[in-house]
């Protein structure tokens, strides 16, 4: 069984920052790519920020050189310092790892619950 727990989000105001974080926990025995989403109101869940196990990143267009990913290996947890936020930020943001639970077993995509983001104009 693996959860992943996701904190740190809130009401900031424009131009704020905040920082998320996304733990991963059970029985893990690798993770490759951990990334963040977000699901703005009405719209589709979107790509936001991802990073592979050696550390390479990749960020959506709307939020590069605001946000930055990165994790923790031996915390087997993920963040995002989100600066410079905007209302158009505004949004669920839901973390998500792929993770092989055993040597033996394939790779399989686990998703959070989701932290609300909201700021304010």
């Amino acid at each position: 069984q693996v959860q992943l727990v996701e904190s740190g989000g809130g009401l900031v105001q424009a131009g704020g920052s905040l920082r998320l974080s996304c733990a991963a926990s059970g029985t893990i025995f690798s993770i490759n790519a951990m990334g963040w989403y977000r699901q703005p109101p009405g719209k589709l869940r979107e790509l936001v920020a991802r990073i592979t196990s050696d550390g390479s990143t990749n960020y959506a267009d709307s939020v590069k050189g605001r946000f930055t990913i990165s994790r923790d290996n031996a915390k087997n947890t993920v963040y995002l310092q989100m600066n410079s936020l905007k209302p158009e930020d505004t949004a669920v943001y839901y973390c998500n790892a792929v993770i092989q639970t055993h040597r033996s077993s394939v790779m399989f995509m686990y998703w959070g619950q989701g932290t609300q983001v909201t700021v304010s104009s």
